[in-house]
């Protein structure tokens, strides 16, 4: 297998992670600040979790290692999370979800100031999965002033943090991953109600936060340094399209015709671009040889 076909497994399985949120939110019965807080509480511990045990001895050099990008890449997650749970109480999920699908392609556009090309394939399967999206939320709608900008500033914020990951490819911004679930922590616990959650919100804060979270920006991490940003985001709108299956699948809501049409649409985009022509090899630390789970200067020799 490939560093890119590796890399398209690994964002995928992102995807997947992030799309079973729907499930154990419809059980929690704690607010909104205090979900956000649980879950980063326990998507901090599950990735420090991960850090020690690939990092071994070397955890504070790979969280020194990760310099200035690192840190952009904490506030960008931290605020792409934030905005994201803001947007929602100030627009409609047909206005968050269409945004979230112009993630892609502004990634892509970002993607080439680094000298990161995008084939027209991959550019076709943006615009179809695009389609897709408004299909399925009904188009973009007529959000408020207040809900387009954080929606915006949502879609800004993942599409650098995808950019930034590609470029510093070179080592893991797994630590940028655990540092930015603390900043959430910090901005929320305020407003949080930790005496409202019982032991079933616990355990499904907990899984919300290892595995939604946790397990979801680790694959991310992973897959970004391996293929082009935008084929990235696009490849994470499969969250798009499961989420409404899971809930399918496990509490019988069956989705509107739309919606199982609009994902089939954005299915059909990302293996449309998973089947284009592969891009010769750039440079990087990964490609000679190194593992996309370890910095270089954990390889053995």
């Amino acid at each position: 297998m490939t560093d890119e076909q590796r890399g398209r497994v690994f964002v995928a399985l992102a995807a997947v992670a992030w799309s079973t949120a729907g499930l154990f939110q419809r059980e929690l019965s704690v607010d909104t600040a205090t979900q956000v807080a649980g879950r980063a509480i326990f998507a901090a511990l599950g990735l420090l979790a991960y850090i020690a045990a690939v990092e071994r001895r070397a955890i504070l050099r790979a969280f020194r290692a990760i310099g200035v990008g690192g840190v952009a890449v904490v506030a960008l997650l931290a605020v792409s999370s934030s905005s994201f749970i803001a947007a929602l109480n100030h627009a409609s999920v047909a206005n968050v979800l269409f945004m979230q699908a112009l993630a892609p392609i502004l990634a892509a556009v970002l993607g080439t100031l680094i000298g990161d090309p995008v084939d027209r394939r991959t550019w076709a399967a943006m615009v179809i999965a695009l389609v897709g999206v408004a299909v399925m939320a009904g188009g973009p709608g007529h959000p408020t002033a207040l809900g387009l900008g954080l929606s915006l500033l949502m879609t800004v914020s993942f599409a650098a943090t995808l950019v930034i990951t590609r470029h510093r490819r070179d080592v893991s911004m797994a630590p940028a991953t655990f540092l930015s679930q603390l900043v959430v922590l910090v901005a929320f616990a305020p407003f949080a109600s930790p005496g409202s959650a019982d032991s079933s919100d616990v355990i499904l804060l907990a899984a919300l936060g290892i595995t939604q979270v946790g397990l979801g920006l680790v694959f991310l991490t992973i897959g970004a340094r391996l293929i082009p940003a935008g084929e990235v985001a696009l490849i994470t709108l499969l969250e798009v399209v499961l989420g409404p299956l899971w809930v399918w699948a496990f509490l019988s809501e069956r989705p509107s015709t739309a919606t199982l049409i609009g994902g089939a649409i954005v299915l059909g985009a990302v293996v449309l671009a998973a089947r284009a022509e592969s891009l010769p090899a750039q440079p990087a630390a990964i490609s000679s040889g190194c593992s996309p789970l370890m910095p270089p200067w954990r390889e053995d020799p």
